[in-house]
């Protein structure tokens, strides 16, 4: 028969793992975002120098749709 101290500690050793395993957990999802940062920092960097001028930018992601909206620009006369 188990008495409130053995379960107890039963529960504070479980919690213990369960502490640790939360801790290798958050460590791991950590070391994830920082790396997806700084993926994300030189993915822009590199697109910042290749991208200074927003039509060409336009014009090679979004192609025909880009030229169709901005056909009549300058027809506001």
């Amino acid at each position: 028969m188990q008495t409130t101290a053995d379960r107890m500690a039963l529960i504070r050793q479980a919690h213990e793992k369960f502490k640790a395993k939360m801790k290798v957990q958050a460590k791991f999802e950590r070391d994830e975002r920082v790396v997806k940062v700084a993926e994300i920092d030189k993915k822009f960097e590199r697109d910042e120098r290749l991208w200074n001028d927003a039509p060409q930018y336009a014009n090679q992601y979004y192609g025909e749709t880009y030229r169709e909206t901005t056909r009549f620009d300058n027809e506001w006369d």
